[in-house]
């Protein structure tokens, strides 16, 4: 993601706080859904793993605070979507995570949590993630078709 900022980046911060989570989807998949030209089912794919990434940044704070807030980063580019999900809670990382069984193997029902970093790896096209003890950060893209002109007609 870059730096810069122009009329395709939209930037919402939000309380770290699992009720929030529900409002983060609902932009995002408006967003999505209103300028790209994007197939349902994957703004239903992008709707969940920003799902996930800010369900994790949300957990991320040990202790709830007010002063916790989690901040949604989108950018439209020329080809594709760009989020980035970012929190100051304690880092981890995503490489140390435990393997999981195939989809396909009975044993995988006993994982109940650690699913949403492969879930969000899956749902998108590019996922990174980059974590250190000062936070984490979600980049994911997503490829589609030319951005959507906003109707600003009254």
């Amino acid at each position: 993601m870059t730096g810069e900022v122009d009329e395709s980046s939209v930037e919402l911060e939000v309380p770290a706080r699992p009720e929030f989570v529900g409002l983060v989807r609902l932009v995002v998949a408006t967003l999505a859904a209103s300028r790209r030209e994007l197939a349902e089912d994957r703004v239903d794919d992008l709707r969940l793993a920003v799902s996930e990434a800010t369900t994790n940044a949300v957990e991320s704070y040990r202790k709830p605070s007010p002063d916790h807030r989690v901040t949604i980063r989108w950018r439209d580019g020329s080809d594709r979507l760009e989020l980035a999900i970012t929190d100051r809670g304690s880092g981890f990382d995503p490489e140390g995570l435990p393997p999981h069984p195939p989809v396909t193997d009975a044993e995988r029902l006993n994982f109940e949590r650690g699913l949403g970093v492969p879930l969000i790896k899956t749902m998108v096209d590019e996922a990174f993630f980059e974590s250190t003890d000062e936070g984490t950060i979600v980049r994911m893209v997503m490829y589609c078709g030319p951005r959507e002109e906003p109707d600003v007609g009254f």
